[in-house]
């Protein structure tokens, strides 16, 4: 297998293999391929799926998990359960919250194909002005593994006190917003490049706006030209060839894609891209990411300090025998990619941040035990 040049090595012997559209199921088009699911425990996945959707409103949980709004189930590129709750439905679009990290990463792949980007550089202007400014070794990898070194606060609830001590929120919300990109490159380094795993909103925003200035060509252009170029550059490289009609990214005042945190898209167009790293980063026939790009993906980096997972590049990857991967976003939003299963599992809604990664991921396990159950392993 190609694999594009980096700072690190991708493992490839240990990912679980990336099976191919079955023969005669088609790629989604205007609708989905619609089937029944095969060797699956029909009556678990049912239970399940009623436990997720008995709380109607906020207020009320369900086990921890809060409210369901959107579950899709593909298996074999076909889509073979779905349900929606009471605001919701199949055409209506709900926002991505941190999956919007791994569509972001699929841009990237996209650039570096066509060489318009290195991951063993970050043309990061800023960092380059003050002669010996340690954050110019920061590289393009680093930054899609969260080892960039720079400081960051990812918080979105008070502390005890009461206090909210938080890069994110002030970047999403506060004053920063109106250039997100600008406010998380002037943080300091907090450890040498590389070295250390840290989770970054701030991050991913560097990325996109680094997206925004390789597709423009001139990081001085108008914030409105350099919007309409990368959604251009979006629609035509990414949602169209997957049929991504409803999906909706967001943009700042500076206009760089909000790419931590700020696409809508319906839960069956969040499938389709779910399907895209599924059949590794091919639809229909296209190559629409470049070779080894979905594998860097879902090649395990760094542990996660707070749960069962581990870090790729803009994915969260799981220790599982199905080879689990996963876009992942606050109040419990996943597109979930099983490659051992041939599966794929959307799931939108609002978690109670409170509650933690437990309840989320658990429902998760379950539905991809019913598919294929194996005993005491993570995610089935």
């Amino acid at each position: 297998m190609t694999l594009l040049s980096a700072t690190t090595v991708v493992r490839v012997s240990s990912l679980v293999p990336l099976p191919p559209q079955p023969n005669g199921v088609p790629f989604p088009g205007a609708e989905w391929p619609i089937g029944s699911p095969v060797g699956v425990d029909e009556e678990r996945l049912s239970a399940e799926i009623d436990r997720a959707f008995a709380s109607e409103t906020e207020a009320t949980t369900s086990d921890g998990l809060g409210l369901s709004l959107s579950l899709v189930i593909v298996q074999g590129g076909r889509i073979v359960a779905e349900r929606y709750g009471p605001t919701s439905g199949p055409d209506v679009p709900l926002i991505s919250w941190s999956m919007a990290k791994s569509f972001t990463q699929a841009l990237v792949g996209m650039l570096v194909a066509d060489g318009r980007l290195d991951l063993g550089s970050a043309p990061v202007p800023r960092w380059y002005r003050a002669p010996d400014d340690p954050r110019a070794a920061i590289t393009l990898d680093q930054l899609l593994m969260m080892r960039s070194g720079l400081r960051w606060a990812e918080e979105y609830e008070e502390d005890e006190s009461g206090r909210v001590v938080s890069d994110v929120l002030e970047m999403l919300f506060g004053d920063a917003r109106v250039d997100a990109a600008a406010y998380a490159v002037e943080k300091s380094l907090a450890h040498p490049p590389g070295r250390h795993h840290l989770y970054s909103s701030g991050t991913t925003n560097i990325v996109a706006r680094i997206i925004g200035d390789a597709l423009v060509d001139d990081p001085l252009v108008e914030p409105g030209e350099r919007e309409a170029v990368t959604r251009r550059f979006m629609q035509e490289r990414l949602f169209d060839p997957l049929g991504m009609a409803s999906a909706d990214p967001r943009f700042d005042a500076a206009g760089t894609f909000l790419g931590s945190s700020f696409l809508y898209a319906t839960a069956r167009d969040y499938a389709r891209f779910g399907l895209l790293y599924l059949r590794d980063g091919v639809w229909d026939g296209r190559r629409l990411l470049p070779e080894g790009w979905v594998d860097r993906a879902r090649t395990p980096h760094a542990p996660s300090e707070d749960f069962l997972d581990f870090y790729g590049h803009h994915w969260w990857v799981y220790p599982c025998p199905h080879g689990s991967f996963r876009a992942s976003g606050y109040e419990g939003q996943a597109i979930v990619v099983v490659p051992g299963l041939d599966l794929v599992i959307v799931r939108l809604g609002k978690t109670p941040y409170a509650n933690g990664p437990e309840p989320v991921f658990c429902h998760l396990a379950e539905l991809v035990s019913c598919v294929a159950p194996v005993a005491n392993s993570s995610y089935g």
